[in-house]
């Protein structure tokens, strides 16, 4: 039997049911794809509004993932920790072509050495484990992650929370990462470690599923280890006079040096105050570097053409009244 290539053949797997994981849906549903919705209960809202079927799963259950997976060409993971590695052992036993991870953040390359990521949940273990089974000479699986940067919904109106999405990177909230908006409030980091500018990368969650179903459109057995996609790219400090220009506001700004960073989160961690010794956290990857990247290798490869931040956060937010 010949290698399947057709796109139109394609049964397509989502884990998780959140926010983002319905823009995956949304998006690949406008596809000729069997799309498979897999969560830990019923929504039928999926099933009426994305055509798809959702199999109501039990993640430390092997056996049964293994049966649910039988026949499926791609996996696209929206959840982490234990679940996402018994998700993978499971797809490669059902035979799965292709796995792609809940990474959808930072490129590779920029993330802290594995046992040192705070925000790690597995993560490293999950990267980890698809290496092996792609260099595995029987029955190998291919992965392929998706590096966006930072998603524009951190800054929306009650933040990611809104969009049923950061259940597991604790900035749920508005005002959670570098900038209130509503409140006129941005605390960045100064520097990098080098004292050069720090840069970030962001994507809209609404544009990163639309790249991921045209990804799929090239052909799952073409994509590289990383795709890269961004809607823009630039310094904290301009984002914050974004931010500023769209509101029609002067904000209240806190730039904290690299150095200052470092010594709050000691204090935090003496203090056992863990919600700003998080804070802090993402402040120090920011200025690390930890969501910039250069080149793209998606942006030019499908037709997508992503909404610029300033636009995004007209749409979403306006001048203030």
């Amino acid at each position: 039997m010949g290698k399947r290539t057709s796109t139109a053949m394609m049964r397509i797997a989502i884990a998780g049911a959140g926010g983002f994981a319905s823009l995956l849906a949304q998006e690949l549903s406008r596809g000729a794809y069997a799309i498979l919705v897999l969560s830990t209960r019923a929504h039928p809202e999926f099933e009426s509004s994305y055509d798809c079927q959702v199999a109501v799963v039990d993640y430390t259950n092997l056996e049964d993932l293994q049966f649910v997976l039988q026949g499926v060409d791609l996996v696209i993971s929206t959840i982490s920790g234990a679940e996402q590695l018994n998700l993978i052992d499971a797809a490669r036993r059902a035979r799965v072509r292709c796995f792609v991870p809940s990474e959808f953040e930072g490129a590779i390359n920029r993330r802290p050495p594995a046992g040192t990521d705070p925000f790690d949940n597995d993560s490293s273990t999950a990267l980890e484990q698809l290496r092996h089974w792609s260099q595995s000479r029987q029955h190998s699986m291919k992965y392929t992650v998706f590096s966006c940067g930072v998603f524009y919904e951190r800054f929306a109106p009650g933040g990611l929370r809104e969009y049923n999405m950061g259940i597991t990177c604790r900035i749920r909230n508005q005002g959670d990462y570098m900038i209130d908006v509503g409140d006129g409030r941005a605390e960045i980091p100064e520097a990098s470690p080098q004292g050069r500018p720090v840069y970030i990368v962001m994507t809209s969650a609404v544009d990163v599923a639309r790249f991921v179903a045209a990804a799929v459109e090239l052909g799952i057995d073409t994509w590289p280890r990383e795709f890269r996609m961004r809607g823009t790219r630039l310094t904290t400090l301009r984002l914050q006079e974004i931010c500023s220009e769209v509101r029609g506001v002067q904000f209240e700004l806190i730039t904290r040096p690299y150095d200052e960073i470092e010594q709050w989160l000691r204090y935090y961690e003496q203090n056992g105050d863990q919600a700003r010794w998080y804070y802090m956290q993402h402040l120090l990857q920011t200025a690390n570097g930890r969501y910039t990247f250069g080149e793209t290798n998606l942006n030019d490869a499908v037709e997508v053409q992503p909404t610029t931040f300033r636009q995004w956060l007209y749409d979403t937010w306006g001048p203030a009244q």
